[in-house]
């Protein structure tokens, strides 16, 4: 059967169903210190537009584009405000429509008027109407992922379509501009593209990359844990990438199973840039991500640079072996203290090379983070990981570094 249905009008008229990929969320908190109280199971999180972690439930996606999600966002969704002069409206958002010509294997297939830039005067003006409306892909807080067809080359793409009503409401409009000015100048086999964007009076649209496998969390969660060969190939391509990402001043700072995504031979796609930012001064003091992931310098209130995505690297790294994070507590200052204090333990069933990288990466203080180039050729890595780095500084010509006592 056909996987992608017409659009009728701006509604689809075929059978709801739940959402791919959705899996249990996070729980957002306010990006102050909170008393310490009992949580349930689900993590906490600090405001980001994020997913959150909580017990999967079923529900209906209707597939109607006109309308805004039902859910409101709470009060403690609303994002930290940064320093900007002037916020501006959403249908503001000044980007290149079409990105520029890539090497990138994930837009070999995608056709020259989606994933090149035009060389004539005028520019490709997408409109809704140049898309098949297919089923939902997963369902946010200002809107829903559908897969999509655009029409005239039958190519296969994910439409993200967010109701400005709603992220005027959250005052994240920032965010979002941000999101697209990174994502769509980014070139890398392990960051999803971003061919494009549109909008109307009440919505805008990404058009972005289709990474059929969906998010990495949900086959963390089916598998409970990964073993050495496939943590390790995840993050020689997630190092990789966010190589790629700093050698261009772009910080991600939000890294985590649920911001990445698998295309269809199992490869990692950064997804979510949200919370990315381009560092001109390389100096940060905005408290985002979430709370399982955040360094102490981050939740001490001290300035942060790129080193933020090492310590993210490296509680993903646990997180991939053992099934949960490091810093895992179920009441938010414990897990703020464990964090200050980087108090953690190795399960037993843990491998010592992959205990040693770990702990290179997890230090209090950001310069003594092993840095991403010698992630890569990590004893580690080089005797578990299945691929190659594809980007490098040209000037980097490094050894592989010597395993030492990891922390137990």
């Amino acid at each position: 059967m056909d996987p992608v249905r017409r659009l009728n009008n701006n509604a689809l008229t075929g059978p709801t169903m739940q959402a791919a990929g959705v899996g249990p969320r996070r729980v957002p908190v306010a990006p102050t210190r909170v008393a310490a109280a009992a949580l349930p199971v689900p993590r906490p999180l600090v405001p980001a537009n994020g997913p959150q972690r909580v017990q999967k439930q079923k529900y209906e996606i209707k597939a109607d584009l006109r309308k805004p999600p039902s859910h409101q966002p709470s009060s403690q969704a609303v994002v930290a405000k940064e320093n900007v002069k002037s916020k501006p409206a959403v249908s503001e958002i000044h980007v290149a429509q079409v990105p520029s010509k890539s090497s990138d294997p994930s837009s070999q297939n995608a056709p020259d008027y989606i994933s090149e830039d035009n060389k004539s005067s005028e520019k490709k003006r997408w409109t809704l109407d140049n898309f098949d409306i297919g089923r939902p892909l997963g369902k946010g807080k200002f809107g829903n992922v559908y897969l999509a067809r655009e029409r005239q080359s039958k190519f296969i793409l994910a439409l993200k379509v967010l109701f400005k009503c709603q992220i005027e409401k959250a005052g994240v409009e920032h965010q979002l501009r941000r999101e697209v000015e990174i994502q769509a100048h980014l070139r890398h086999p392990n960051i999803l593209r971003l061919y494009g964007y549109f909008h109307d009076a009440a919505r805008v649209y990404l058009i972005l990359e289709y990474a059929p496998k969906g998010e990495l969390y949900s086959e963390l969660q089916k598998c409970v844990r990964f073993d050495d060969q496939r943590s390790a190939t995840y993050i020689t391509e997630l190092s990789d990438a966010l190589l790629y990402c700093h050698s261009r001043g772009v910080i991600h700072r939000d890294i985590k199973p649920e911001n990445l995504l698998l295309d269809g031979t199992g490869q990692l796609k950064i997804a979510d840039f949200g919370w990315s930012v381009h560092a001109p001064s390389s100096r940060r003091t905005t408290l985002c991500g979430t709370l399982d992931y955040l360094p102490p310098e981050m939740i001490e209130g001290r300035m942060h640079d790129e080193k933020v995505d090492l310590w993210s690297l490296g509680v993903l790294c646990y997180e991939f072996l053992v099934g949960k994070p490091p810093f895992e507590t179920t009441t938010h200052d414990e897990t703020y203290r464990k964090i200050s204090k980087v108090e953690f333990t190795f399960p037993p069933f843990t491998s010592e090379g992959s205990r040693d990288l770990i702990s290179k990466l997890l230090k209090h203080n950001p310069k003594e983070r092993l840095p991403l180039n010698q992630v890569l050729v990590h004893p580690w890595i080089l005797a578990n990981s299945t691929k190659q780095p594809t980007f490098m500084h040209e000037k980097d010509s490094v050894q592989p570094v010597p395993e030492s006592s990891a922390k137990q």
